[in-house]
C-alpha cells in the first residue's frame, strides 16, 4: 500500500516540542513530497538561532518517518526564516471602492465557496467555522478559511496565527496555513487593537481583494466566516461571488431564532441555497456532577431546520475546552475527544452529502 502524506503527518505530530505543539500544529514542516517510499521535508525554524538547536529534532523526525510502514528512505532538512522574510512586504493597501466585475466571481483553484453565516452574533459562529474547517482538512480535503468578520476578526487568534501575509508586488497576496488549513483574515492586514471605521464601499473592496487577491492555490473548499447580520458583506459575497450555499448557525434560544430566520430569508432573497443548519450550545453538561441543562432552551434549531426543509447538520454543546483551545490557538477539532469528534461527524455529513 502505497503511502501517503496523511500518514507521515500523522507520525511528525508525535514529535512534541519543548514549548508545546508539534511540527505540524506549529506549521514548521515544508515541502514535503512521498515518492513511493522516499520521503523528503523541510523543517522550517523560526529563526536561524533555533535552527542550530534542532539537529535532534530533525535526527527524531527522521526516525519517526522512517518507522511508517512502506517508507525505505527519510530526507529531512533544516531552514530558517531569514532577516529578508521578517521585513514588511510591499506596501498593500486594504479596502477602498471595488473593482466592476463583469459577474460573479469565481476563484481560480476553488471548487466550492461556502459562507458560514449567523442572524447575530455571538452564537459561535466564528468558532464552529474554525473547527469545521479544520476537521474537514482532518478528513483529507483541500480547505481554506477566509474570515469575513471585518469588524471582528478573530480567525488570526483562533487559528494560532499572528503574523502578516506575504505580497510580493504590492497586489496579490500570500495567504498563511495552520493546522492544515489555508488562512486569510483582515485582521492579518490591520493593527489588532484598532478599530475598522470604514463605510460600506471600503468593505465591499476588502472582500473583493481577500477573495480575487489572494493566491488560494488548490481548494476543494473555502469556507468563509461571514460576520453577524444582513449587511453589507453578506450582500457582496452572494451577489459577486459564486456560492455553493451558506450553512447557518444559532443557538436555540428563541431570540437568537428570531435573527436566525431573517438571515435564511436575506439568503432566500439572494437565491443563495442553505446547506444546513448547526446549533450551537445545545446544550450544558457539569463538569462536576454530570447533570444536563439546556441553558438557552431545546430544539429550537432543529424544529427551524424541519420547517424550513433544510438539514440539520449537527448540534453541538457549551464546553469550556472548546473555549479555551480558541483562545489558545488550537482548534478542539484538531485534537481528540468528544468535541473533536463531535466536528468530525459535521465534516463527514457534509462530504457524505456532496458539499465539500
Amino acid at each position: 500500500m502505497a503511502v501517503t502524506e496523511q500518514e507521515i503527518k500523522s507520525a511528525l505530530e508525535s514529535l512534541g516540542l519543548p514549548d508545546g505543539g508539534n511540527l505540524i500544529s506549529r506549521d514548521m514542516i515544508r515541502a514535503l513530497s512521498v515518492d513511493a517510499g522516499t520521503v523528503r521535508f523541510v523543517i522550517e525554524a523560526p529563526s536561524p538561532e533555533l535552527a542550530r538547536r534542532m539537529e535532534g529534532l530533525r535526527q527524531a523526525a527522521e526516525q519517526v518517518v522512517g518507522q511508517v510502514p512502506g517508507v525505505t528512505t527519510v530526507q529531512a532538512a533544516l531552514t530558517a526564516h531569514g532577516p529578508a522574510e521578517q521585513k514588511a512586504p510591499p506596501s498593500l493597501k486594504v479596502g477602498g471602492h471595488p473593482k466592476p466585475q463583469n459577474g460573479p466571481m469565481k476563484i481560480a483553484g476553488v471548487k466550492r465557496i461556502i459562507a458560514i453565516g449567523s442572524g447575530k452574533g455571538g452564537v459561535g459562529k466564528s468558532t464552529v467555522s474554525s473547527n469545521l474547517a479544520v476537521a474537514l482538512a482532518k478528513q483529507g480535503r483541500k480547505v481554506g478559511l477566509l474570515d469575513a468578520d471585518i469588524y471582528g476578526p478573530s480567525q488570526p487568534r483562533m487559528m494560532g496565527i499572528q503574523k502578516r501575509p506575504s505580497s510580493p508586488d504590492g497586489k496579490t497576496i500570500i495567504p498563511l496555513q495552520s493546522h492544515g488549513v489555508t488562512l486569510m483574515s483582515i485582521g492579518f492586514m490591520l493593527d489588532p487593537d484598532k478599530a475598522v471605521v470604514w463605510r460600506g464601499p471600503m468593505l465591499m473592496g476588502a472582500l473583493q481583494q481577500m477573495l480575487g487577491q489572494v493566491q488560494w492555490g488548490e481548494l476543494d473548499i473555502l469556507l468563509v466566516d461571514l460576520p453577524p447580520g444582513t449587511g453589507d458583506v453578506q450582500l457582496t459575497l452572494c451577489q459577486k461571488t459564486e456560492l455553493s450555499g451558506a450553512i447557518l448557525v444559532s443557538t436555540p434560544q428563541d431570540v437568537a431564532l428570531l435573527d436566525a430566520r431573517k438571515a435564511l430569508d436575506m439568503f432566500g432573497s439572494l437565491k443563495t441555497p442553505v446547506l444546513g443548519m448547526i446549533e450551537n450550545m445545545s446544550t450544558h453538561i457539569c463538569s462536576n456532577c454530570g447533570h444536563e441543562e439546556h441553558i438557552f432552551g431545546h430544539g429550537g434549531v432543529a424544529a427551524e431546520a424541519e420547517k424550513l426543509g433544510v438539514p440539520l447538520l449537527g448540534a453541538l454543546p457549551i464546553d469550556l475546552e472548546t473555549r479555551l483551545a480558541g483562545d489558545a490557538g488550537t482548534p478542539i477539532a484538531a485534537g481528540t475527544g468528544p468535541m473533536a469528534e463531535a466536528y468530525g461527524r459535521i465534516a463527514e455529513g457534509l462530504i457524505k452529502g456532496g458539499l465539500a
